[in-house]
């Protein structure tokens, strides 16, 4: 690769694209609405909501010093962050609380990004966000899931046309949006079903000796004012 390649790759990388029309905005936005509210869809696209969560609990981890062993995603859409360190104080409990708040705000700071016009950056910033999480993988299921969502993002950011990245782009910041909310109400869900004491918002209970109905208030309001704050960047911009 020669020096011109490399700076055409940083120009496109720092500079900024042309905004999408209206139109465009407001159609992927009712896209990502319909999968997030459609079960058939929903139960496919899941996996990248798990993507995110997953990634939230191991950056959180590594940010605040305890030792990332792995990553595991599953099937049914479910996943397993292992990390080794203190089981209490704040490094514990951002970590856990990470994983609920990770898909919403993901899609807050890509509404940010897209406000400003950095569409390449915001396709190749996951590109890299993915290949770093493929690292920490353990199971073939995850790591396919992983492979194929990068491969995605990549081909859509290096074999597409403008339109169509921009397209892409506002598609997954509006579904990581929209969708922030659902995962909240399924535990909400099973944990009424349940009642296992092993979910996000129990841990985090026990940790802070508070109610896990504060926990899931947490969730519910990280996601409603980032869906909030995101489609102001969006729309009104």
């Amino acid at each position: 690769m020669n020096v011109a390649s490399i700076t055409e790759m940083w120009d496109r990388l720092t500079g900024t694209q042309p905004d999408p029309s209206r139109w465009l905005i407001g159609a992927t936005a009712l896209l990502a609405l319909a999968a997030v509210m459609t079960h058939g869809v929903w139960r496919i696209v899941r996996n990248a909501v798990t993507i995110a969560h997953e990634g939230g609990h191991g950056l959180l981890a590594l940010l605040t010093g305890r030792r990332l062993e792995g990553i595991r995603l599953h099937s049914d859409t479910s996943g397993l962050t292992v990390s080794r360190g203190k089981p209490h104080g704040l490094g514990m409990v951002l970590t856990a609380a990470a994983g609920y708040t990770a898909p919403p705000l993901l899609g807050l700071a890509g509404a940010a990004l897209l406000a400003a016009g950095h569409i390449t950056a915001l396709l190749w910033g996951a590109t890299a966000l993915l290949l770093v999480m493929l690292v920490m993988i353990r199971n073939a299921y995850g790591a396919v899931t992983v492979v194929i969502t990068g491969a995605v993002f990549l081909l859509v950011s290096w074999l597409t046309k403008a339109q169509v990245q921009a397209a892409f782009a506002y598609l997954v910041v509006w579904f990581l949006l929209v969708g922030g909310a659902r995962p909240v109400a399924e535990l909400q869900r099973t944990r009424r079903r349940e009642r296992s004491g092993s979910s996000d918002a129990d841990q985090l209970a026990r940790l802070t000796h508070t109610p896990a109905a504060l926990w899931l208030f947490v969730f519910y309001a990280v996601a409603i004012c980032s869906l909030v704050g995101g489609a102001r960047w969006l729309l009104l911009r």
